[in-house]
């Protein structure tokens, strides 16, 4: 357990994977603590993937300009660590006259906002653009910028990078207090062990007031909004959506949306639901939710294929008590950063995030950046995107290329082994599963889950009784008891 850094991270999601990265251009000893075993456990696993142009939030925001940073940070970064990311195009698409106006108020506040390339379109344009979107759209507001993404790939690229660069992330590491001398910050409490460090960032999602009133700062609250999603098998893409098609907004969010994603699927959703404060990791799907869901997608495109779902999922967002995104030094504890609130467009915005907080820190140790930085990361080969020709090199090279264990994905067992093995490798089924896609086919897991637990167990050199599904206590095996009252 390391025992003294420059800068401790709280939370392994987008934002926190962000920051570590940035941190890690700087001559400086940066780590990052998840209390999962992986990376992106929370609100990042559960969202709906979407870069954003930067045309909702209000002007003048710190949401607003973290957007339009941060998409343009994205732009730039997608070659550099090979970031799955399609630069489609979003549509906000009106079906009367008062949500008309509200298109025209968001073409303004994004025009106020930098946001380049917006355009108003007519029906016509619309419907030549996404064909199988309802009769009753009238216009739509186009955001070229605007992309979809895999978010679990961004933030692994974003640790993967930082790693390399001399930076930490330990998983399993929970925080439990911290050590505030004279209201300065000077050591993080964990699970693990002590760490002691002059700079605390809070990059704890939903849970991020809990770290901060454990370090003294109860300046705002974090209220849970639920989001559920259901998903469709990727035969439907072509004759649904190729972008993201979003409702006019509602003072709850960006509204329940049909959406591609960078893989061939379609999703729908989210709905929104206010938790109570102790149901942060409510991540239930319910009927109410589902129907709420369809019924409003069906405004936007009529002839949802519901055979086609292979599966439904939720997640929470972090609700600012401020309304904003909650961004730099605590004016009540020295030494903590937070990076709280970061509700949509936070994925977006987790690059700029990143640049913003990262400032802060360096500006007071005085850090300079690294000569010897190293962009990029660990080339990621992906089978079935090869040519021919060049799966026949791959698995002449290593003939574990050759052995498809998930056939929805085609992903091979060479991959899984590279996922496990990469810096921050994989260490559960779920794990495995949102580095490869191993298991988010039609038969989500069905067929390939016990190969993959086979070799998570053999490659990690653990039992199959300790390989788990994704949090700490998830484990999928047990030894079988004999008769005689023993275990096998």
């Amino acid at each position: 357990m390391i025992k003294k850094a420059d800068v401790v991270v709280i939370g392994g999601g987008i934002t926190g994977a962000a920051v570590l990265r940035e941190l890690s251009k700087y001559d400086l000893h940066a780590v990052l603590l998840e209390a999962e075993p992986e990376l992106a456990a929370g609100t990042t696993k559960a969202n709906s993937a979407i870069l954003h142009a930067g045309f909702d939030a209000p002007t003048g925001s710190m949401k607003a300009q973290m957007n339009v940073d941060g998409n343009r940070i994205y732009h730039e970064l997608k070659e550099e660590l090979d970031l799955d990311i399609t630069w489609c195009g979003s549509l906000v698409a009106a079906l009367d006259e008062e949500q008309a106006r509200t298109v025209r108020d968001l073409y303004e506040r994004g025009v106020a906002n930098g946001v380049p390339g917006l355009e108003i379109w007519d029906s016509e344009k619309v419907h030549a653009f996404e064909p199988n979107l309802s009769d009753d759209v009238c216009c739509a507001l186009w955001a070229p910028t605007a992309g979809i993404c895999w978010p679990f790939g961004l933030t692994a690229a974003f640790a993967e990078n930082a790693v390399i660069n001399g930076a930490d992330v330990i998983r399993e590491c929970k925080v439990v207090g911290f050590e505030i001398i004279d209201g300065a910050v000077k050591a993080v409490k964990t699970n693990r062990g002590r760490i002691e460090t002059r700079f605390v960032v809070n990059a704890a999602g939903v849970h991020a007031d809990d770290m901060s009133r454990l370090a003294g700062d109860d300046s705002f609250q974090i209220h849970p909004r639920k989001g559920e999603y259901i998903l469709f098998d990727k035969s439907v893409q072509q004759d649904l959506v190729h972008s993201a098609v979003f409702p006019t907004p509602s003072k709850l969010g960006k509204g329940i949306l049909v959406c591609a994603t960078t893989h061939g699927n379609v999703f729908v959703g989210p709905n929104a639901e206010d938790l109570p404060d102790e149901a942060k990791d409510d991540t239930m799907v319910t009927l109410k939710g589902m129907d709420d869901i369809l019924e409003k997608a069906r405004r936007l495109v009529p002839a949802l294929p519901l055979g086609a779902t292979i599966t439904e999922f939720a997640g929470t967002r972090a609700v600012s008590s401020t309304g904003d995104f909650v961004l730099g030094p605590s004016s009540c504890t020295q030494g903590l950063i937070q990076a709280a609130g970061i509700q949509s467009p936070g994925l977006t915005s987790a690059p700029a995030i990143a640049e913003y907080l990262t400032g802060f820190i360096v500006a007071e140790l005085g850090a300079k950046r690294k000569a010897d930085y190293r962009p990029g990361r660990p080339q990621q080969p992906c089978f079935r995107e090869l040519s021919t020709a060049g799966k026949k090199k791959l698995i002449a090279k290593d003939p574990r290329y050759g052995r498809v264990i998930c056939r929805c994905e085609t992903i091979t067992e060479g991959e899984i082994i590279d996922a496990i093995h990469r810096p921050c490798g994989a260490r559960t089924v779920d794990g495995v599963k949102r580095r490869t896609r191993a298991g988010m086919g039609r038969c989500q897991g069905g067929f390939c889950g016990p190969r993959v637990t086979q070799i998570l167990a053999r490659e990690l050199r653990i039992p199959v009784t300790e390989v788990r599904k994704e949090m700490g206590e998830s484990y999928l095996f047990y030894a079988k008891e004999t008769t005689r009252g023993g275990k096998e």
